[in-house]
């Protein structure tokens, strides 16, 4: 499995730093009270915070579940936000989990997204992946994927963990860093039938 792709790759800096209130402790005994310790309005007044210092218009809205904190970027400013093809969306998610689970105790996970966005582009990225295994079989050669974000070259590994007759890995460094598509058949090794996944 890629050790590059399980790394979150850190954002550019958004200038300025980064005030965060810590006037309130956490109890580290008390798992009841880190369930219900108010994550989700902090992560929210985080957000707000940083989208504040970038000057962008928009507002946050709280989607919780058991398992994870979704904040929703709404607001004229909101494509910005997201940035190309979501850079800008993956960066305040970044530095938000970074700030709201720097405590191990009672960590959750926390997605920024706007609208719809992350749900459209993940289809999206499923579809690729799919279409472009096709073709990999139907040529009998390797497709090698444009660079993509770790988290999407993980979602593209997935998607295609159980495609037969192709497998996938990576190459490349850094934000050069691509995934191909090898008809099974054609890889070194080979293994029919949609064989072990190569992901390195």
């Amino acid at each position: 499995m890629d050790e590059h792709d399980h790394d979150k790759e850190a954002p550019q800096s958004l200038g300025g730093a980064l005030l965060v209130d810590d006037d309130e402790p956490i109890d580290d005994e008390d798992d009841d009270v880190l369930e219900e310790d108010g994550k989700a309005d902090y992560a929210k007044e985080v957000l707000e915070g940083i989208l504040d210092r970038m000057d962008l218009e928009a507002r946050v809205r709280i989607r919780e579940d058991e398992e994870r904190i979704v904040l929703d970027v709404t607001g004229e400013d909101a494509g910005r936000a997201i940035g190309k093809k979501g850079q800008t969306l993956d960066a305040l998610q970044f530095l938000v989990n970074k700030v709201v689970n720097r405590f191990p105790e009672g960590r959750r996970y926390i997605v920024v997204d706007s609208g719809d966005y992350r749900d459209r582009h993940d289809k999206n990225l499923v579809n690729l992946a799919r279409r472009e295994a096709k073709r990999a079989l139907e040529q009998g050669r390797t497709i090698t994927l444009q660079p993509m974000p770790a988290r999407d070259r993980r979602l593209i590994h997935l998607s295609l963990a159980k495609f037969d007759g192709v497998t996938t890995k990576s190459n490349g460094e850094g934000l050069g860093r691509r995934i191909q598509i090898i008809p099974s058949n054609g890889s070194r090794g080979g293994g029919g039938g949609g064989g072990r996944r190569r992901r390195r």
